[in-house]
């Protein structure tokens, strides 16, 4: 698991992953300009891979987490010491060994990751009681859990369920049957031998696609696959996770060839459930990802193609979930946030590297910036100053931030 978790920090060049770090840097220290002028750009480094040491900051501002947690100060705290519904409470607790038992963070039952997990959960509970719980939300907050503190985590996943995801978690499930029905409407354009052959046994989307689409992939990838694919799904929302299940589709039943194997119903299904490792590989997987012309208008267009039979056949949906958002860029749209909302402030405070090197003063002699001998003083929060000579200092470093760590918060 160690092993899977360090697949990507191997594979890029040390050099390169310090410099994307510097960049990353530089983007979350004007992280609204960045978005307004230059998103063509966060996009294509969120395609390139986010640095893991950055990743868990990356996804709290992609998803807009941060500017959550800031203009709700306290409230995961007063969530917290509530008690929460028993019914949802028990619940809970029986799913928490299920999550990524192998992973040092929840292997231990009351351990620390189990212990915040239940946290988050609960207080989803309490912050939208008409949803309550769904199973799949666990691997979603376990994964957030693995890049940053429970309270983090907490507001990623709100916006996760009600911007990127809106009703999945629902009860009825009527979104995520509403997608699947999208995925197979997509599907006759990407690969019409699929279509076809998922059409002559009448496999129900439902069938395949949900714990892919429930869970954003987490429990169905190789490990550092669906962090790459996370990189891209927070960024450019969820178009990634249709793109991914069409790229599986075709690589899986996209020939007359890979049709032979699959007979009936129970063969198909069998497949689509041991996908071959070369269709999950990296960078095959995100290759595909990204050539596949599928985007968010051709998505919507499908989505109210799909509500209007859903009407004709079902009725009117039962449960209403506010529009979808397509990413960041929508997100940070839809409401602007604040300057001080997006400042940074670090739970742990740490002496700068730069204090060893002269900058703000020098060990044993008097700082020129007011502060203790060795101690530099705070950067400015624009990022100016000794932000830039923070930025400088790593980007002619001979380590990496992530220095080859577990890509994982703790």
């Amino acid at each position: 698991k160690l092993h899977m978790l360090r697949v990507q920090a191997e594979e890029v060049p040390i050099d390169v992953l310090r410099q994307r770090e510097a960049k990353w840097l530089e983007m979350l220290n004007h992280w609204d300009k960045w978005m307004a002028k230059k998103h063509k750009k966060v996009k294509d480094r969120c395609q390139k891979g986010i640095p893991p040491s950055l990743r868990g900051r990356a996804w709290l501002y992609l998803t807009g987490g941060k500017v959550k947690r800031e203009q709700n100060q306290g409230k995961f705290q007063e969530l917290d010491e509530q008690p929460g519904d028993p019914k949802w409470v028990d619940i809970i607790e029986r799913d928490l060994h299920r999550q990524f038992p192998f992973h040092e963070m929840f292997a231990a039952r009351g351990g620390h990751g189990q212990q915040d997990l239940f946290r988050v959960l609960k207080a989803y509970t309490l912050h939208r009681p008409e949803e309550g719980y769904c199973q799949a939300q666990a691997p979603v907050a376990a994964v957030l859990l693995m890049h940053m503190p429970a309270e983090d985590a907490f507001w990623a996943l709100v916006q996760i369920c009600e911007k990127y995801l809106p009703g999945y978690y629902s009860t009825g499930l009527e979104a995520i049957q509403l997608d699947g029905q999208i995925l197979h409407a997509l599907l006759r354009r990407v690969s019409l031998p699929a279509y076809r052959h998922l059409n002559k046994h009448k496999l129900d989307p439902i069938m395949y696609m949900t714990e892919w689409f429930m869970c954003a992939f987490s429990r169905s990838l190789p490990w550092a696959s669906v962090l790459r694919i996370w990189d891209m799904f927070l960024c450019e929302g969820v178009k990634i996770i249709f793109r991914v299940g069409l790229v599986l589709l075709k690589c899986m039943l996209g020939s007359q060839e890979k049709l032979k194997a699959c007979q009936g119903t129970y063969e198909t299904m069998e497949r689509l459930r041991a996908i071959p490792p070369q269709y999950v590989q990296e960078a095959f997987l995100v290759r595909e990802v990204i050539e596949l012309p599928v985007n968010e208008k051709e998505i919507e267009k499908e989505h109210y193609a799909q509500l209007r039979r859903w009407k004709e056949t079902h009725g009117d949906l039962q449960c209403k979930s506010p529009p979808r958002m397509h990413g960041a860029k929508a997100i940070i749209a839809a409401d602007p946030p604040r300057r001080q909302d997006l400042r940074q402030k670090p739970t742990i405070i740490v002496a700068s590297p730069l204090a060893r090197d002269g900058v703000n003063g020098r060990e044993g002699e008097g700082g020129g910036g007011g502060g203790r001998a060795g101690v530099p003083a705070p950067a400015d929060p624009d990022g100016s100053a000794d932000g830039t000579a923070l930025l400088r200092h790593i980007a002619e470093s001979e380590e990496s931030l992530s220095n080859g760590e577990e890509d994982t918060y703790l």
